[in-house]
């Protein structure tokens, strides 16, 4: 029994391999209409979620299994003080998969340990969020046809941003990996990330506090919303929330191939005109992320 609870839980050809079978969904979806059939995943969201949580419902769906569970900790046991691991080892009597988002870093990990059946980090608090890594890889793949010889630009949250920390440790494994990072100092990426993680592996970057500065140099620009959620003083947020915005007059400095992506939900920090842009594949980026998760479940069920 396996689990994946960050993303480099997963090798770089076992990814590629997940990313082939969600290419092979999308393009032959009848021939996995049954193969999760009387199966059933279990959506524990102890914190709120449209695309994650709807997106892993939707792939069992179209798989022919089941889905249940609960979409905020106000409507499980926890609001009476139940743990992680005793809700865990009920959940694991009634399903087979269960997909988890929590907004305590390492609580997927905790589950874990005590679950019987493959456990899905859906996203824990700022840490990580390895199926939205893997939705950003299938992105660049289709819209890029490559995973290397890139340079990849960050904007926005970069301190919180689990996306960001999850995307950065998959994309180091790839050759010729640039990163440019684009956010106001009080949101910098984390000093634990630059130098465990990329000055450790040598990989190369560089750090901007506006996107104008940075955006003629990126094949890829991967924003984040300023997480109001993260944040223990309003003000900070208020201060900070309009720091990093993307609007049609900076992608004038933009290459004509560059993609944008955005893991969502959108907040301003991509004005609306921009979405009619061909670049803009944010939308396209969340319809991936059912496929790709149908190709994990697989995996991790070990459906053939």
């Amino acid at each position: 029994m396996r689990h994946l609870i960050d993303i480099s839980d997963l090798s770089v050809l076992e990814i590629d391999e997940l990313i082939d079978t969600a290419n092979d969904i999308i393009q032959n979806p009848e021939s996995y209409r049954e193969k999760c059939k009387y199966k059933k995943i279990a959506t524990l969201f102890f914190e709120p979620s449209t695309r994650t949580r709807l997106s892993f419902e939707a792939a069992m769906l179209e798989l022919g299994g089941s889905v249940l569970g609960f979409s905020e900790a106000a409507s499980s046991s926890a609001a009476k003080g139940e743990s992680i691991s005793d809700t865990v080892r009920v959940v694991s009597n009634y399903a087979d998969i269960i997909a988890m988002r929590h907004f305590k870093e390492g609580a997927p990990m905790a589950a874990s340990l005590k679950s019987c059946v493959p456990i899905i980090n859906a996203g824990d608090g700022g840490h990580n969020h390895p199926t939205q890594t893997l939705t950003d890889l299938l992105t660049i793949k289709r819209e890029m046809s490559r995973t290397d010889n890139l340079t990849i630009g960050l904007c926005g949250d970069l301190k919180f941003g689990r996306t960001v920390h999850s995307l950065i440790n998959a994309m180091i494994r790839y050759d010729n990996i640039k990163f440019v990072f684009i956010s106001p100092p009080e949101l910098k990426l984390p000093d634990y990330i630059k130098n465990d993680v990329l000055d450790k592996k040598q990989i190369p970057y560089e750090e901007f506090t506006s996107v104008e500065d940075a955006i003629s140099k990126l094949d890829i620009l991967y924003m984040t919303r300023v997480q109001k959620e993260r944040f223990f003083n309003e003000a900070d947020y208020e201060r900070l929330k309009d720091s990093c915005i993307l609007n049609c007059e900076k992608l004038k400095l933009a290459k004509d191939n560059m993609i944008i992506l955005h893991p969502l939900p959108r907040v301003n920090e991509i004005t609306t005109d921009v979405d009619d842009d061909p670049r803009a594949c944010y939308f396209k980026q969340a319809m991936y992320g059912k496929y790709i998760r149908m190709a994990l479940i697989l995996k991790l069920l070990e459906v053939e």
